[in-house]
């Protein structure tokens, strides 16, 4: 566990828990709430005594018929003999699940950086190695690059898209290359799709598990964490090759038993949600983006910004030679606005920061984006 780095999301709480008033742009949480239908079907749960018993591991079955009829119509993963659903305690779970179903110490797992630090530390934990391929100068994927970082102890390549941290969307030629290389590999291909939901200006989201004939190598993720206002209910979702359920279930029976049974009933009512539940909070999400998008212009010379079509964060290299987390401390400390240091995601040569957006109303999005553009002009001019 030594070797293992320490999540910043507490780090950065207790610096802000220090100064008092600070906004936070931190944590990549939403501002909404679940919808009404979550909450509704919470009587039905606890009207059946039996449900306070344990459960199946993969999930209740009303659940997963619900879960494989999103799939098919949103991402058109058809749920066959090939390939099935785990229901899990959030998205971060079932790459852990994954991570021990296909891996053995010493494997290799490749991760495009900048990663999510907490897929990092899962690889770490498993006592697997972790293989950084970089991505180029807007975060797109390197089909290069990953080629030939794949050796005979690789076991998977993980991808996120829409991506955290950087925001970036993978177009489908992309995703299409790195499942086919997984393929002539014999590899499988770790799909993290966590912000689905998240795009904007027309972008589209892209399953790799609906590429034909790629059931038996593709391994999707999934949360209602971040589109219905659920990240403390801990419920996530796998779609998985047949022939890793014995292992995953191993694996979750043992940390989990199953998925928490009031979680899954309010994901049911969550999944009958009118579409204007997703429609309107993601639309004033994507105003709030607006709003970043013109405060982030004034950095321009300071920052490189680089464009970013999903999830609800931007990645700023910044143009100085001061330590990311330096940076960081000072930004909360001297201006009181909190973001996440770069050196968490795996950028360790120069200045990055992560800036996310999705917990921000219009008011509170306006004075912490003035916070942030004034901090790092200040900061940045009397450094030089």
């Amino acid at each position: 566990m030594q070797a293992v780095q320490s999540p910043i999301i507490p780090v950065v709480g207790e610096l802000i828990k220090n100064s008092p008033g600070t906004i936070s742009l931190g944590q990549g949480v939403v501002s909404y709430s679940p919808p009404p239908e979550a909450i509704e079907l919470l009587p039905q749960f606890l009207g059946e005594s039996t449900n306070n018993l344990y459960k199946a591991v993969e999930g209740i079955p009303p659940l997963l018929t619900a879960l494989a009829q999103k799939l098919l119509a949103f991402n058109q993963i058809e749920i066959n003999t090939e390939n099935c659903i785990v229901v899990t305690a959030g998205s971060n779970m079932a790459f852990m699940n994954a991570i021990l179903a296909i891996t053995s110490p010493g494997d290799e797992i490749i991760l495009n950086t900048p990663y999510y630090f907490n897929h990092e530390m899962a690889i770490t934990m498993a006592g697997c190695r972790v293989v950084l391929v970089e991505t180029d100068e807007n975060y797109q994927l390197q089909l290069d690059a990953i080629a030939q970082a794949i050796t005979a102890k690789t076991r998977a390549v993980v991808t996120i898209s829409p991506n955290n941290p950087t925001g970036v969307v993978y177009c489908e030629k992309l995703l299409r290359q790195v499942n086919q290389l997984c393929r002539d590999r014999q590899i499988y291909h770790i799909s993290d799709e966590a912000y689905e939901y998240f795009t904007y200006d027309g972008v589209k989201h892209t399953s790799p598990a609906s590429f034909a004939g790629s059931s038996e190598y593709t391994i999707s993720l999934f949360s209602l964490s971040k589109a219905y206002g659920f990240a403390s209910w801990r419920i996530g979702y796998m779609v998985i090759p047949k022939h890793l359920l014995v292992a995953i279930k191993k694996v979750q029976d043992t940390i989990l038993i199953c998925p928490p049974v009031v979680s899954q009933y309010a994901a049911l009512g969550a999944l009958q949600a009118k579409d204007e539940y997703l429609q309107e909070n993601i639309g004033a999400i994507a105003q709030v983006r607006q709003i970043v998008l013109e405060y982030l212009e004034q950095l321009q010379g300071l920052c490189t910004i680089t464009p970013a079509d999903g999830a609800f964060y931007f990645f700023l290299k910044v143009h100085t030679q001061i330590d990311a987390f330096t940076l960081v401390k000072r930004l909360i400390q001297e201006h009181q606005i909190a973001v996440i240091p770069g050196t968490t995601f795996g950028m360790e040569n120069g200045c990055y920061l992560r800036v996310a957006y999705g917990a921000l109303q219009k008011d509170t999005v306006q004075a912490g984006m003035a916070r942030l553009v004034n901090g790092l002009k200040t900061i940045l001019v009397t450094a030089k």
